[in-house]
């Protein structure tokens, strides 16, 4: 049956209303209009939806039955339009992010503070693992964006898709620090090929800060060859704090232990090149109002 679901809406409110004047009011529609839609769905359906009273209009049995079936379907889209207006105006909603420890740390969280105090009812959740992980996200669509550091894609792996979007938002040091058992290095300039022979500690191979470091290593004739590799940064620092070897971390990780005295960096005689951090997005996945006002409020690098 090839009913205009106009008619339905219209039969909606004048069963909800009563009178066909209310109706033809809330609708901004004339009252011919209103009494042509009912006639016509009446004629379709095939029998009488409604009979006349003194005060305006009430439903047949007919009526009453179809009424509780539109009622429902036209209070859930009424539903499902409003859901979609507090999400546009972040009064709700969902935002899913991919991210590292490092991105998160010294990157995302001050914006994820700020946009939280901001659009308390946005949920935010968040995804941790390292590039590799959410670059795999983003392939699945479990996540709208990710924050990742550089190289996004290594050599020798399956290329980013061409609609994916990558732009820089901060940056990243690599260096080499160590602690007091190791303290002969403090003041010398090391050349980069004495650090094979060195008790490397540095993060697994499954994550870009790795592969960035070995990359650059082995563009300078360089093979590290790590005596512990772990999981985390963090975990990294305290082994290098309890000197366990020479740790091959992001700065930010070890900007406490270096103010303290704890640890020092090691002077490379050619100094590893700065790293960006990144947004990557989908530009086939349109992101939802909450997420675009999350990436709005990250500034762009400057160069």
């Amino acid at each position: 049956m090839d009913i205009n679901l106009e008619y339905y809406k219209i039969f909606y409110y004048v069963s909800k209303l009563g009178r066909i004047t209310l109706a033809a009011e809330e609708l901004s529609l004339s009252q011919p209009a209103v009494s042509q839609a009912i006639k016509q769905l009446e004629n379709r359906i095939g029998m009488p939806l409604f009979v006349r009273t003194g005060k305006g209009v009430r439903l047949t049995s007919a009526g009453e039955i179809l009424y509780r079936y539109v009622q429902k379907g036209y209070e859930t889209i009424l539903l499902g339009e409003r859901k979609m207006k507090e999400m546009s105006n972040l009064e709700s909603g969902e935002i899913r992010i991919g991210a590292s420890d490092m991105t998160l740390q010294f990157y995302l969280l001050p914006y994820l503070k700020k946009f939280h105090e901001l659009y308390p009812k946005v949920k935010l959740n968040v995804t941790n693992g390292p590039t590799p992980v959410t670059m795999r996200y983003m392939q699945e669509g479990k996540i709208d964006f990710g924050v990742v550091t550089e190289p996004v894609n290594g050599r020798g792996e399956v290329k980013m898709p061409m609609h994916y979007v990558v732009y820089p938002v901060g940056k990243v040091e690599d260096v080499f620090v160590a602690g007091i058992r190791f303290f002969e290095l403090r003041n010398r300039m090391i050349p980069l090929k004495e650090l094979e022979e060195l008790p490397i500690i540095c993060l697994e191979k499954n994550t870009s800060s790795r592969r960035y470091m070995d990359e650059f290593m082995e563009e300078n004739g360089v093979q590290l060859n790590p005596e512990i590799e772990l999981a985390t940064s963090d975990m990294i620092v305290q082994f290098a704090r309890n000197s366990l070897g020479i740790a091959s971390v992001v700065r930010d990780f070890a900007a406490e232990y270096l103010d303290k005295g704890e640890l020092f960096e090691l002077k490379l005689q050619k100094k590893i090149p700065k790293r960006s951090i990144c947004i990557v997005q989908d530009s086939g996945n349109p992101l939802s109002a909450a997420a675009q006002k999350l990436i709005d409020m990250m500034e762009l690098v400057q160069d």
